[in-house]
């Protein structure tokens, strides 16, 4: 704050500030800004004390509101493989099972947890292959059963 000195003898009770202390200016008690003080006519920014909605508000008011929605998770999806791709990364004489798919990284797991695999039949498999705890198309367990591979 500036002070200004009114006489060259500096006292304290000579010092005043430059500029006047303004005190706020009081609507709605009659003259110039009495009934609406400026606030217009009716509607919640014209009442007191208001408290506006939130941006975020009308955001969430749009979301669908749906009985017993729950989150459905990863790990319940199938995850599909042709056999042409297990011909290719499998030997012959080993066994094809959800943990071994995990490992050769064919399928991605949910949790630490192997996914339940299901063997299509596109492609040709040419290799005797064992399969355990897979699920197998009618064509692919045509084709696996010809190339002498069993399926448990």
């Amino acid at each position: 704050m500036l002070f200004i000195l009114k006489e060259a003898n500096v006292q304290l009770n000579k010092i005043f500030p430059k500029t006047k202390q303004k005190s706020a200016k009081r609507v709605g008690r009659g003259g110039k800004r009495g009934t609406f003080s400026g606030r217009g006519v009716k509607g919640q920014k014209s009442r007191s004390n208001t408290h506006l909605r939130p941006n975020y508000r009308d955001f969430v008011k749009k979301l669908p509101k749906r009985r017993g929605f729950k989150f459905k998770s990863l790990s319940g999806k199938r995850k599909v493989i042709n056999l042409d791709i297990i011909n290719k990364e499998f030997a012959s004489g080993e066994i094809v099972s959800p943990e071994i798919i995990l490992k050769k990284g064919l399928a991605s797991g949910f949790g630490g947890r192997a996914p339940e695999i299901k063997i299509l039949g596109d492609g040709e498999i040419k290799k005797k292959l064992t399969i355990k705890n897979c699920l197998v198309s009618a064509s692919a367990r045509e084709k696996i059963e010809k190339a002498g591979g069993n399926i448990s």
